[in-house]
């Protein structure tokens, strides 16, 4: 681990300048979180100095610092739950994490406390109704902060009659929502007790996901191709051999093995690259009928969001979710979702049948059926022989230390702004492998501070993200609090060596990189609007807009630069993963519609319960996508964004349409100009939440960019539609 840690330092010393020390603190510069029990203080300290701002608050007059200082109680709790969240999922001290656990859950409470406060929801009803608010986004933020209130229930009539509230309890560690009686429950107490259950449900949902990924265990090894063997754990058997050592049970041999494990690098793994077909159903099965805990957990969080969405007054938890976004209504999501998979059907039945055909001809079996377990494996060679992409070869171009200096390219083309590594005090860092930047401009000094942590460990959140940790707002006219955010990984990397990155592991990290650089340029008053605090329906604009630039040749030649020769990546070969990458464009669409269109309907309404999820899922995969869905399994109980996207993984494939549309609009003549960064920063990135999303795109893009629907928005498809030959 120590000569993993020493590489991606040297790595990272010869892609940045390097600023002076800075002195000891705790983790994420925290000086109360010098040890696993500080998080205790942590909580304390937010808890206390948000008591003291709702007094201030109960004292001002009508006017934009009851705004400023209800952003000051956001920024004092978010910094909080957005440290423990970090700290959950990334810190390899078990002590760490179980405290960050406790804290999360303990500000949360005290979140919900202040949400049902009615001397905060008064101040701000009086401030916006008074007139007292000068400015678009002073009066956007109290809007947004009203809307907050309400969705927790504070407007809601109390009451004295019978009402059912939910206790959360916990049973052999599974959750269950207990029905009671209470003559004196309101339906304020009822929204509280159903978002307590809710959160911890969705925790556990997770866990499960990280800790039960399920295995297969493959004998013998020479099964699986010895040029991926080091992605699976080794294990043996005892094994009688022959007659008659069978009848003496003490004469016996090992035979080893290999286990693959399925979490979804390893997974994806053993898909792609393993011929032997009952090697890779076995694997496909065990990764998708695991955690069997989740079915549960699932059943009940859904009977727990309808019960809170109900209680609102809204027909159904993806009602409520959507409401307060662009699209408006879920009828108007399920419409777009509808249509878009009825346009894509025709196109992924022709590739469905030309996988179909393929493999036949390789099997040479003329009525042999097409798997889900068939799918990477075949599209994969039909990739590598029809554009003769060797991933070897490619990977040889995306040593980890030049795709980090690939982003300092980005931000220094675009932005006239560089990443220069910064030491870390004692106690700052999580771990050995973690490195800190500062986004540094020559004329505006930081923008703001991003922590890379980039491979997989055992313990680790299992794939790509971006986590705040603090977000910028405006303290004085002459001072800003600067963004912090980590960008995590879970990159696989042999021991004192750089990771070398496939393609989609390069998308992947433009990608996460997107939502980084939304966080660290925008500027906004209040930290409620920081960097991608927006509208669902706009979040994934960036990150997807960010995946074009992975792909430009104009791009990649800048960075992606050969390990011996130091030679830039051919634009042939460049060329030649486009043309991989375009040749199932309809599949991967049609399987992010069947995504969005099972969130919503899970979330949805419901005409009878319990709603059985596994049959739900099947019958949809059955009528939206032209692949079979397997017997006895339930992928859809490790989709984590059913617990962080509830209802709103259609963002998606708005994002999707949206980010296409401004790749052709705005950058795709010069990719890397300053004057295509300015137009990225100033018409879109650095407003981050605080303008409305509908008017940002069409400032940013043009009218046409989306379209009104049935009381909602939707977006413009014209440039998805020719990205993926429709």
């Amino acid at each position: 681990m120590l000569l993993r840690a020493a590489a991606i330092r040297r790595a990272a010393v010869a892609a940045y300048s390097t600023a002076a020390a800075r002195p000891e603190t705790g983790l994420y510069g925290f000086d109360v979180l010098r040890t696993a029990k500080g998080f205790r203080r942590f909580v304390d300290e937010a808890i206390q100095r948000s008591d003291e701002l709702v007094a201030h608050i109960a004292q001002l007059p009508p006017s934009a610092e009851i705004v400023r200082a209800m952003d000051e109680i956001s920024n004092t709790v978010c910094s909080v739950i957005d440290s423990a969240e970090l700290c959950r999922n990334t810190h390899p001290d078990r002590e760490f994490v179980e405290e960050g656990d406790k804290a999360s859950m303990r500000i949360y409470e005290h979140l919900q406390y202040l949400n049902t406060n009615t001397t905060l929801y008064n101040a701000i009803l009086k401030a916006e109704s008074e007139g007292v608010l000068l400015t678009d986004e002073t009066r956007k933020a109290a809007n947004n902060l009203r809307v907050d209130f309400e969705k927790g229930g504070i407007h809601l009539p109390k009451g004295c009659h019978a009402q059912v509230y939910f206790k959360l309890l916990l049973v052999n560690f599974h959750f269950y929502l207990e029905t009671q009686c209470s003559s004196t429950a309101d339906k304020l107490e009822r929204v509280n007790q159903l978002n307590l259950a809710i959160a911890q449900l969705g925790r556990k949902f997770n866990e499960n996901i990280m800790m039960k990924p399920g295995f297969v265990d493959i004998y013998p090894a020479s099964r699986i191709p010895r040029s991926i063997q080091h992605n699976f754990k080794a294990v043996s058997r005892s094994r009688p051999m022959g007659i008659e050592e069978q009848s003496n049970p003490m004469n016996t041999t090992r035979q080893k093995g290999l286990r693959i494990l399925a979490d979804s690098g390893t997974l994806s793994s053993a898909l792609r690259w393993v011929s032997d077909e009952e090697v890779r159903r076995q694997a496909f099965i065990a990764g998708n009928s695991e955690p069997r805990e989740n079915i549960a957990v699932l059943d009940e969080l859904i009977d727990a969001r309808d019960e809170f969405a109900k209680t609102m007054g809204c027909k159904s938890y993806a009602e409520f979710a959507i409401r307060p976004n662009m699209a408006a209504s879920a009828d108007v999501v399920m419409a777009f979702l509808n249509d878009l998979s009825d346009i894509v059907r025709h196109k992924a039945d022709e590739e469905f049948n030309t996988i179909r055909d393929f493999k036949r001809r390789k099997c040479n079996q003329k009525s042999a059926d097409l798997e889900p377990w068939d799918e990477d494996y075949y599209i994969g060679m039909m990739k590598s022989s029809a554009h003769s992409v060797d991933p070897s070869v490619v990977a040889s171009y995306f040593p980890l230390s030049q795709c980090i200096k690939g982003l300092n390219v980005l931000v220094e083309s675009l932005f006239g702004a560089t990443f220069n590594q910064i030491p870390m005090g004692d106690g700052e860092s999580w771990h050995p492998d973690v490195i800190k930047l500062s986004l540094h401009h020559p004329d505006q000094g930081d923008l703001g501070f991003m922590y890379l942590d980039l491979y997989s460990r055992k313990g680790k959140y299992p794939g790509c993200a971006h986590f705040a940790i603090r977000g910028g707002r405006r303290l004085s006219d002459s001072e800003y609090q600067l963004p912090i955010i980590a960008l995590v990984c879970s990159f696989s990397s042999s021991r004192g060596l750089t990771a070398r990155l496939n393609h989609w592991d390069v998308e992947t990290l433009f990608h996460e990189f997107g939502h980084a650089l939304h966080s660290l340029l925008s500027r906004t008053e209040y930290q409620h609007f920081s960097g991608t605090r927006v509208a669902l329906d706009v979040a994934e604009t960036p990150s997807n807009l960010f995946e074009f630039y992975a792909w430009d040749y104009r791009v990649l030649r800048t960075f992606a630069l050969d390990e011996t020769t130091g030679d830039p990546i051919p634009e042939k070969l460049v060329k030649a993963l486009n043309a991989s990458r375009n040749m199932f464009p309809a599949t991967e669409l049609q399987r992010q519609i069947f995504y969005s269109i099972m969130d919503l309907t899970l979330f949805g309404e419901h005409t009878s319960k319990p709603l059985d999820t596994i049959s739900a899922v099947a019958d949809l995969k059955r009528k939206h996508t032209s692949w079979n869905y397997v017997e006895g399994t339930h992928w859809h109980t490790r989709f984590s964004h059913l617990i962080n996207y509830g209802a709103g993984y259609y963002s998606y494939l708005y994002a999707r349409c949206f980010a296409t549309t401004i790749w052709h609009e705005v950058c795709q003549d010069d990719p890397l100009s300053c004057s295509t960064g300015s137009v990225l920063r100033d018409k879109f990135l650095r407003y981050g939440g605080a303008k409305d999303p509908s008017a940002l795109l069409k400032d940013f893009v043009g009218d046409s960019v989306i379209r009104n629907a049935g009381g909602g928005i939707i977006p413009d498809i014209s440039s998805l539609r020719k990205e993926v030959g429709l």
